[in-house]
């Protein structure tokens, strides 16, 4: 369920005091953030964000299309390596990729004549 819109969009107090400082003294470096729930404000377009991702600071530069969006959105906090059974059927026994060369046969051996 949505937040209420007479609530007005949820952005932690802390991010916006350090987005207001990095703004006035006009240095490009990334703002650490751990506030994956926070929505990205107009205030925020062309800053450069550090959003934690449970292991590292990922950066994301805010643009214009991202106003209204989460922090999070922008910052994957889970890897999908695929299915195992996937991994299982490529293993036993199923050909090759088909962009793969195929194992050289070995040479004929001379005929004597």
């Amino acid at each position: 369920m949505t937040r209420s819109s007479w609530k007005g969009p949820f952005v932690d107090g802390y991010l916006l005091r350090k987005a207001e400082a990095a703004r006035a003294s006009g240095r490009h470096e990334m703002i650490k953030i751990w506030s994956r729930r926070s929505t990205i404000l107009p205030q925020f377009v062309g800053l450069n964000f550090g959003v934690y991702n449970g292991q590292k600071h990922i950066p994301v530069l805010v643009t214009e299309e991202m106003v209204g969006h989460k922090f999070g959105e922008f910052a994957p906090s889970r890897m999908f390596y695929g299915h195992s059974s996937d991994r299982k059927a490529k293993r036993a026994g199923a050909p090759s990729a088909p962009g793969a060369p195929a194992p050289a046969a070995a040479p004929s051996a001379p005929t004597a004549s």
